[in-house]
């Protein structure tokens, strides 16, 4: 489980490509300080299990599913990357409940610079749209933010400037894609009224 506060901008140190899988290596030197075997950080919103470490680089290991449904896939060495790793108890609930499971890939149609902000409009899935509401959260690419206006395959978000400097958000051009993940309470509810 994660907050949607990214902790670090790390970078993609390399990528082995293998049959329907690859083998991510990252660098960032906060979040791999303290990585161990086993654990789970948050890759641009993806879960991921930590399967080797150095003093400043993790790897893991990504299935062909994971990299079916994420942007994953189309990373490159050098491409910046948001870093998160999980709550625990004794974590500030800073942002709200993200699981790091990836619910589709939208697509920056649009950027607006405010005075003090940015409005970034997101393309979504259509099956999505149903669990986006106005002043609702969303994890874009890990990062929880709260949706300022909606429609049917659209929403929109503000970033303030810390998000601008500190996540991937900041340099996602429009046509580019990041990883979705809706409020998971929607889709409880949803289940427990279709019952």
């Amino acid at each position: 489980m994660f907050t949607g506060i990214v902790e670090e901008l790390g970078t993609l140190a390399d990528v082995d490509r293998l049959d329907r899988a690859a083998r991510l290596t990252l660098e960032g030197p906060l979040v791999a300080a303290d990585a161990h075997h086993g654990d789970s950080i948050a890759v641009n919103g993806v879960c991921l299990t930590v399967v080797e470490t150095t003093d400043d680089t993790f790897t893991v290991d990504v299935m062909a599913e994971t990299l079916s449904r994420s942007g994953l896939e189309n990373l490159k060495p050098g491409d910046p990357v948001n870093l998160e790793r999980a709550a625990t108890l004794a974590t500030r609930l800073g942002g709200h409940l993200v699981q790091g499971h990836v619910d589709g890939v939208g697509t920056v149609l649009e950027r607006r610079p405010d005075t003090h902000w940015e409005i970034v409009r997101i393309g979504m899935p259509a099956d999505l749209g149903r669990y986006v509401v106005e002043k609702g959260s969303i994890a874009v690419d890990g990062v929880s933010l709260t949706v300022t206006a909606v429609a049917e395959d659209w929403f929109e978000v503000s970033l303030i400037p810390t998000t601008l400097a500190v996540t991937t958000l900041g340099a996602r051009a429009v046509g580019e894609p990041v990883n979705l993940e809706v409020d998971v309470i929607a889709k409880y509810v949803e289940k427990l009224v279709r019952s």
